[in-house]
């Protein structure tokens, strides 16, 4: 079974490996595996054969601050409402709220059909528009 390598990735596992572990210089086996150089350096000092990771090492919301992903968080695990109800409820607090940047908030699952106790519209009574209230903390430095 083969692998699955990015699309401008002119080495595999195997022949990264061989690099590794290979005595030979850069040159040498740059020529020999039809390589650059640079790919030849750049594989010898790594200490793993896959690729890297690429992108942000920790995702964050280039849209929402900490504190509001956490209020989305938090009202989200708590409501259980679609998301559809839970960005109307939100934008109130926070205007610059969008469906993205909620749905991609923090990754909670508010698919009602999921939640502990089974969620039925035709007998649950939801408020007409849920409100929020938000509290500011006035926080002190010494």
């Amino acid at each position: 079974m083969g692998q699955v390598l990015r699309g401008c990735a002119t080495t595999t596992h195997a022949v990264r490996a061989a690099l590794q572990r290979s005595k030979a210089s850069l040159k040498e086996l740059a020529a020999q595996h039809g390589l650059n150089p640079k790919t030849v350096a750049k594989w010898r000092k790594r200490a793993f054969v896959h690729d890297a990771a690429m992108g942000p090492k920790t995702p964050r919301s280039t849209v929402l601050t900490t504190a509001e992903e956490a209020i989305i968080t938090a009202f989200r695990r708590h409501a259980l409402l679609p998301l559809d109800d839970c960005l109307y409820a939100l934008q109130s607090a926070i205007p610059h709220l969008t469906a993205s940047a909620e749905e991609a908030c923090n990754g909670v699952r508010s698919n009602p059909k999921n939640s502990p106790a089974r969620w039925n519209p035709r007998t649950t009574q939801l408020p007409s528009r849920p409100t929020l209230i938000v509290r500011t903390i006035p926080v002190t430095t010494q």
